[in-house]
Parts: C-alpha cells; structure tokens; sequence
C-alpha cells in the first residue's frame, strides 16, 4: 500500500512538473514582451542605459536601448528601480555533486562517499533541484565540470533541453580526464574499479586522445582534464594530445591546475582555461594572457569557509579564531595571484565550484557568493559582470548566442535591485529571470 500510495504520488508530482515546465515554455512563444527598468547593463560596455527598455519577441532579444518605442501589442514588464543584465553564467560547477561540508580537508573521502552511495540516477534527480536553484538566482547558463558520475550531466542537459525540467543551459563535460587515481587518492586493488565512476584514466598520449574521442561520443560539450590528480599528475605529452584532439573536433578544454608545473603544463599545452590556479607564478601568467587563456578563479570568502566549516552552528570565539588562521593564508594567495593576473591582462571568468550545502542559501544564492571574493581581490562590479556574462560566454563559446544584451541574442535577462555597481551583494538577489524568453521568475 505504501508503494502504490509513493507511486501515485510521485506520478503525480511528475504531472505538476511537466505542467509548469509547459507553461514556461509557452511563455517563450507568446506575443512580444517589453521588459523595462530604471537601468540596464548590457555586459559589453561600461556605459550603463537609464530609462532602459528590452524587447523580446519568441526566444530572441529584438532591440534594446533607452526610452524605446513599445508596441501596443507587447505585453510590458515595468521592474521599476532594478538594473537589467545578461543572465549569469557560472564556468565552473558540479551540479550532481553536492557534499555536506564536515570533510572539507578530506573532500576525496566525501567524494568517495557519494559515488560508493548514490547512483548517477539518484546524482542527476539531485542536479535536477540544484539547477532550479541556479536558475532562479539568475544563473541562466553552466558549465558543468564533472563530479557526475557515468554521464549524468548530459542526461541532466538533455533533460533541460527537452523542456521536461526547467534549469540553466548546461555546457557539459562528461567525466573528467585524469591519471591514475584521479583525485581520490591511493585506494586499495578491491577499491580501484569505483574510480572509473568519476574519471576517465588515461595512459599516454594516445590512451588521451581516445579517451577525448570517448567523451565526445558520450556527449560532452567540453573537455575537463585534471593536470595534478592525487597522487599522479598528467603530462604534457598527454595534455598537448587532449588538447589538439579536442581542437580539432571545435570542442574547449578546461584544466584543473594548481602549482607551477601543473599551470605550466595547461598553458603550454594550450588549454582554454585553467580552473582554480590557486597557486600559479607570474611566467603562466603572462603565458596565459598572450594565448587569451582564460583563469576560472573560484575564490570564497572568509564568511563563506566559516559558513562551509560550521553550517548553521554557531562557531565561539575560539572556533573562528582558529578558522581565520586556517583559511587566511589560503585567501591572501588567491587574492594575490588574481590581482597579478588582471594586472598581466589574463582574461577572467567567473566560476564558483559550489558543491557543498551551505546553511544559509540554497545552491544558486551560494554560487553567487564568489562575486563578493573577487571583490575583495579589487575586482570592480563591472569587471565581476562581465567576467560572469560576456567572458563567460565566450569561454564556453556562445558569445554569439548569450552574454550580452543585444539584438539577436537568446533572451537570457535577469534584473537586481538598485543598483549593482554601488555593490556587488545586489548581484546574490535577482528579482526577475528570463531565460530564453520564458519568464521564470518575477517577484515584482
């Protein structure tokens, strides 16, 4: 009785689903639309529009511009004092993966957890909620970087694409590309077999151009390579094959890579853009920018390592003491080494690399919080947009569909009260959200 009761209730849950993903989809295919607000940002230029109005017809922007002449027959959206942008994108996140935070030292046992634990059906139902969440923070496009078990990202993707969930497009990578033992550290012979669940191990040169045509043929819209694993790194030889593999085949590469070597590695074999790069000497650096490499910096803040330790507890005095001398080193050389890559000219693209349940936002409230990182490194909140849309967009290679406000692009449109660039916090508290032309959100 309690399996058929589930049962009728899951089916039915499953209707209510499939009915609002209807609506929001017959949104994008309604009449024209005029969304107008106090400002808008476009994520290509400096100058902010006042009196800005955005007209959408189907899934496509037709004009965008002050003061515009508005069609008696288009249906008006008036935002007041809000401040139009490009829907954000975040270039780097796990959106089948989601840990509890009481590991983070130990993240490849948590990560071992999860995969011995959850199936990659039970991972793509939970990025199904994760991605809603992405979504109605503002977040309308990512790129999601493995930690999804055997291909559940794409299943993910296609699901979104099909209109059967709602979320952000989703740029996706399959399993990521590593050497042995990917980043689970030295596992027993009976345990070895589970690493094949999270990472595809490579073994030479042309071991990795297989495993790049094996991604692609499972879906993968970009490739994820991880340069230092734990404990073996990836050669160079190994990531030049993946790299011009992928190339070839017009598909991006994205490297994990921390240290000289590993950063070193990435840049020379000619990656797209090197993720985290925590630590990474001035000579990337400059290799970085002359090659147009794009730094996916995925920074927190203090408060967020101490929301990431603690979770809703309250922390005494003691406790927070000892966190800030944990962490503070850590976040002074990520401060550093984005400060000296904006410096060499590296272009920036803002990723968060959320995984963890934080306790007090929900996924895409705390993807956001990276924003308030880079502003501590010296970012400005116009540099922050646009490394969150424009730059986003052209590392995933859409900028011809997404990142700005512009005519002829998809109608990917959130708007923030106030004014943003007076602070970055008014970019964590999207009030409307479109995506594609379909309104997902409007607490106006």
């Amino acid at each position: 009785m309690r399996t058929v009761l589930k049962c009728c209730v899951s089916t039915a849950l499953v209707c209510v689903l499939a009915s609002l993903v209807h609506k929001q989809s017959a949104a994008a295919q309604g009449g024209p639309i005029a969304i107008r607000a106090a400002r808008l940002i476009d994520g290509k230029s400096e100058t902010v529009v006042n009196d800005a109005v955005v007209l959408v017809e189907n899934d496509k922007i037709t004009a965008v511009g002050p003061g515009l002449k508005i069609s008696p027959d288009s249906k008006v959206i008036d935002l007041g004092d809000a401040t139009l942008l490009p829907g954000f994108i975040d270039a780097h996140t796990h959106l089948l993966s989601e840990m509890d935070g009481t590991n983070l030292t130990l993240q490849d046992v948590e990560m071992l957890r999860i995969v011995a634990t959850q199936s990659t059906a039970q991972r793509a139902l939970l990025g199904a909620k994760l991605g809603r969440e992405d979504l109605e923070a503002g977040i309308t496009t990512v790129r999601d970087l493995g930690n999804s078990g055997v291909n559940g990202d794409v299943a993910l993707r296609d699901a979104i694409n099909h209109g059967w969930l709602l979320g952000p497009r989703i740029v996706a990578a399959t399993r990521a590309l590593a050497a042995q033992g990917g980043q689970f550290g030295p596992l027993t012979p009976q345990a070895q077999p589970i690493i094949e669940q999270e990472y595809v191990t490579i073994h030479g040169p042309e071991s990795a151009r297989q495993a790049v045509r094996q991604a692609l043929y499972d879906g993968a819209n970009c490739i994820k390579v991880i340069v230092n694993g734990s404990p073996a790194n990836v050669t160079l030889d190994e990531m030049k094959a993946i790299v011009d593999e992928a190339h070839t085949a017009g598909v991006k590469v994205a490297a994990h890579a921390i240290g000289e070597k590993a950063t070193r590695i990435a840049a020379e074999a000619g990656a797209d853009s090197i993720e985290h790069a925590y630590i990474v000497p001035d000579h990337v650096l400059k290799m970085m920018a002359e090659k147009h490499i794009f730094l996916v910096p995925t920074d927190g803040t203090l408060q967020t390592f101490e929301d990431m330790t603690f979770g809703a507890r309250q922390p005494s005095a003691e406790e927070k003491s000892r966190t800030e001398k944990e962490f503070q080193p850590f976040i002074e050389r990520s401060r550093d080494r984005l400060r000296r890559a904006r410096k060499m000219g590296v272009p920036i693209a803002s990723g968060s690399d959320m995984y963890l349940t934080m306790p007090k936002q929900n996924r895409g409230q705390a993807s956001l919080l990276v924003f308030e990182a880079y502003a501590e490194a010296g970012m400005t909140p116009m540099e922050i947009i646009q490394a969150a849309t424009r730059n986003g967009a052209e590392l995933l290679g859409m900028l011809d569909r997404i990142g700005t406000l512009e005519a002829g692009k998809l109608a990917d449109i959130i708007a923030v009260p106030g004014d943003p660039l007076k602070g970055v916090k008014a970019l964590e508290r999207a009030k409307f959200v479109m995506k594609g032309g379909a309104v997902i959100k409007n607490e106006k």
